[in-house]
């Protein structure tokens, strides 16, 4: 690793109490959307501690600001998060629920974790533009109101990210990786209705109930979802039932929807159409509806070319290695979470194919290909190093990330011996290894070793895995011997991004794109 790189992560590590001290100070802030009034002055304070010149209510929000240091280009903004959610009020660090202010606020997607790894981050870049001398100016910018008023959406409004090389955000999740893709559009309206009050029991004639139209409103949209997209959601929360008596013909009632897509214009055509519900909803109870537009916000824009250089520096400073007592914890966790079984992350989702999995391996004689959640399903077995395929034929296909994960190597470990590594653990598993990456290395355990020559970073995209995966089975389908079915898949998946690069480019690739490039190779070969 870069000299300098591992500094600034050095520097990180160096002041990991600082981090996790505000980290636990915004869990136990956990303010509500735009409200975020002590965690931002908590931000502020300790970024102008740190030396950082710090702006704080831009674009007009009290809680949003900008930290920046530095100067010259390449500009990197780093975007931080710092609102809760209502109802999940939760003393930090116990495993039961222990509310930390009865029926109060909480962090249930780890926003107070967001913002101390963005602080975390930006101190990173700080330090190496110190040490380096080189120019370049790091951004933070203090973003509220990400669970509701979209914030992000005014500050680009206002130009806040003019000027931009780059700008980075993650979240808090069950695994760990360089996300790729988008994100769907979401918009966000209020309808509150308006009817007549009246005693239910003496004269409800005359009445006209607002909580009837929310609930036909409700109704409505639950007959929509079985014709919209499968990529789209709407949901909904009943934000004024219009009181707690039932002998009260309600006269105002409101409910709050979500309405998503993954492309906005098709969020706009399915917002109009629920506007078009709540309009029959009121002309069916003879109210009124009143439509109050909170917030929305476009599909991310991916940006597969700096997507590919993070997967590529997290792949070199390798996953994290957990404590025995944060292992504890975890699986202390694990144990309160009621699902039959299931535990959230990366391939345990489905309990029973994970058990399956676990099950088949050690005995079945045919040939077999895990990928992704397939490996993550069978890791004890693999960390174990038992012989888990005696009798047939296993094809693994890791990724450095997975392969550290399984291994118990550090993915810079894995980088610096690729084929070693894939020749050590393709023996000790009884398996065909295809540890992906540049120059993939097709591993045997009869101590072959072949490394690809063909592809290109247009691979590192989320779903071109899946593509071998696919096309690995289909090969040992047609009878080829693992190891020749893994070179040979993995030789065309490249070759096939290879003749799709050259149509879209590398950053306009898609994994679909190797398909149709995969038949056109076939058909000049007279395949």
């Amino acid at each position: 690793m870069e000299k300098l790189k591992k500094a600034a992560l050095d520097t990180i590590e160096e002041n990991k109490e600082l981090i996790a001290s505000v980290a636990d100070q915004i869990w136990e802030y956990a303010e509500l959307s735009l409200q975020e009034v002590r965690s931002a002055a908590l931000y502020c304070k300790m970024l102008k501690e740190l030396g950082f010149a710090v702006e704080e209510g831009v674009c007009s929000i009290s809680t949003a600001f900008v930290a920046s240091y530095g100067s010259g280009r390449p500009i990197i903004g780093i975007l931080a998060e710092y609102d809760a959610l209502s109802g999940l009020s939760q003393l930090g660090g116990s495993t039961q629920k222990q509310e930390l202010t009865p029926g109060g606020t909480g962090h249930g997607c780890g926003h107070n974790l967001l913002g101390a790894g963005a602080l975390a981050a930006a101190l990173g870049i700080k330090h190496y533009l110190q040490q380096s001398g080189a120019p370049g100016t790091v951004v933070l910018y203090g973003c509220p109101g990400e669970e509701g008023g979209a914030a992000k959406a005014f500050m680009a409004r206002e130009k806040l990210w003019y000027g931009l090389d780059a700008a980075l955000t993650w979240h808090p999740d069950d695994c760990n990786e360089a996300a790729t893709g988008s994100s769907n559009a979401c918009i966000q309206v209020q309808y509150i209705f308006h009817g007549v009050a009246a005693h239910a029991a003496g004269n409800p004639e005359r009445g006209r109930s607002a909580l009837d139209a929310v609930t036909l409103m409700n109704v409505g949209v639950q007959f929509l979802r079985e014709h919209m997209e499968p990529q789209a959601r709407i949901h909904y929360a009943v934000t004024d039932g219009g009181g707690c008596s039932p002998n009260v013909v309600q006269s105002k009632a409101s409910v709050l929807y979500m309405v998503r897509s993954p492309q906005v214009k098709k969020a706009v055509e399915l917002q109009k159409r629920v506007d078009d519900i709540a309009a029959g909803a009121a002309l069916m109870t003879g109210t009124t509806c009143e439509r109050k537009f909170i917030d929305g916000v476009a599909e991310t824009i991916p940006n597969h070319v700096l997507e590919a250089l993070l997967h590529q520096n997290f792949a070199e400073v390798g996953v994290p290695q957990h404590t025995s007592q944060e292992m504890t914890f975890a699986a202390e966790l694990a144990a309160t979470y009621d699902a039959g079984g299931h535990i959230p992350g990366s391939g345990s989702e489905n309990a029973d194919y994970a058990a399956r999995v676990k099950t088949l391996l050690p005995g079945f004689s045919g040939s077999a290909v895990l990928d992704a959640d397939g490996l993550n399903a069978a890791a004890d077995l693999l960390q174990t190093e038992k012989m888990l395929h005696p009798q047939g034929e296993l094809i693994l296909t890791p990724h450095p990330g997975e392969m550290a994960r399984l291994t118990g190597h550090s993915a810079a470990e894995i980088n610096a011996d690729r084929e070693g590594m894939a020749l050590r653990y393709a023996k000790a598993w009884n398996a065909v290894v295809v540890l992906k990456g540049a120059h993939t290395v097709i591993a045997g355990p009869d101590g072959r070793c072949a490394v690809n020559p063909t592809g290109n970073p247009g691979l590192a995209r989320g779903g071109s895995g899946d593509v071998l995966a696919g096309m690995t089975s289909a090969l040992l389908a047609c009878g080829l011997p693992a190891f020749e079915a893994a070179a040979c898949a993995v030789y065309l998946h490249g070759a096939a991004a290879d003749r799709a690069a050259a149509l879209h480019g590398e950053t306009g690739m898609l994994p679909h794109d190797l398909l149709d490039a995969l038949g056109t190779l076939f058909a000049e070969n007279g395949r």
